[in-house]
């Protein structure tokens, strides 16, 4: 009941002027600040690792920034899958390297953890004429799970692939002409990763950027989405260049160092309450304890 009332409100916020939603957001950043101790210890953790030139004050303030954003994107969701076409078209802004996206030629999007990742998905699969194609895991909440999927399949063009489609499935669709979304900056544990450095920190790392180029024999293009106060900025980048090599950890080292410096213009924006340093080297503490 809890969870249809949760939707219900999501579904009323669709026609509300954008501010009204971010002052909302705002609110609820707040308040998930002061309550939510376990992921503010997570997202402070985090950024004292990645900027340890900042203050005490400057943590601080950028700690309760995250949760702003974080939440500010998550009502941003009632208008991004409630709203109208036109309204969502308007607020959602493609620019950049948008040809690397035309054609039928094999593309893997990096598409790192911003707060926006859904704003991105939906301006993609709005606005080109191509079907994409993402990873998703299903929720533990099938009311929710419901409305996700629902929500990031709405405008017709994009399939999204559960774990146990296997990497088979994905890949033919890739090398169909199916450009493949993926989000591979998170720690899925040690079995699935390689370890590179991020910020500094050796890393557990998902090496499946430079896995699914290869088996794709495709491109890969990053796409990067800000949120901005008239909606969202979806900034496609220039393919790179000599991607993938023949060394696996390279190609995953060269990803996290392309990432920081995303992250660096905009680091309340990305998704820190993540425990993107749970898995430590043989031999390492945990920093979380």
């Amino acid at each position: 009941m809890l969870s249809r009332l949760s939707l219900a409100l999501m579904r009323s916020l669709a026609p509300w002027p954008l501010a009204w939603v971010r002052a909302a957001g705002t609110l609820l950043g707040w308040v998930l600040y002061a309550v939510v101790v376990s992921r503010r210890r997570v997202v402070r953790i985090n950024l004292r690792l990645c900027f340890p030139e900042w203050s005490e004050a400057e943590v601080r303030r950028h700690t309760r920034g995250v949760f702003v954003h974080f939440a500010q994107a998550w009502l941003d969701r009632g208008w991004l899958w409630h709203g109208s076409p036109e309204l969502v078209r308007q607020r959602l802004r493609l620019s950049g390297a948008v040809h690397e996206l035309a054609g039928q030629e094999p593309v893997v999007i990096f598409a790192p953890h911003f707060v926006g990742l859904d704003a991105g998905w939906t301006a993609l699969t709005q606005q080109l004429a191509r079907r994409f194609t993402t990873i998703y895991t299903d929720q533990a909440n099938k009311v929710m799970d419901a409305w996700i999927l629902a929500g990031r399949q709405r405008f017709g063009s994009g399939r999204l692939f559960g774990r146990a489609d296997g990497v088979k499935t994905i890949v033919a669709a890739l090398r169909a002409g199916d450009p493949l979304y993926l989000l591979p900056d998170m720690n899925f544990g040690p079995h699935e990763s390689v370890f590179v450095p991020f910020y500094g920190v050796s890393t557990a790392t998902v090496p499946s950027l430079s896995r699914f180029a290869r088996l794709g024999r495709a491109k890969v293009v990053p796409v990067v989405t800000r949120l901005t106060p008239q909606g969202y900025s979806v900034e496609v980048m220039p393919a790179w260049s000599d991607f993938p090599s023949d060394d696996l950890l390279a190609d995953t080292a060269r990803m996290n160092v392309s990432l920081q410096t995303y992250i660096d213009a905009m680091p309340e924006q990305y998704y820190w309450v993540h425990k993107r340093f749970k898995d430590r080297p043989a031999g390492e503490s945990d920093v979380y304890a």
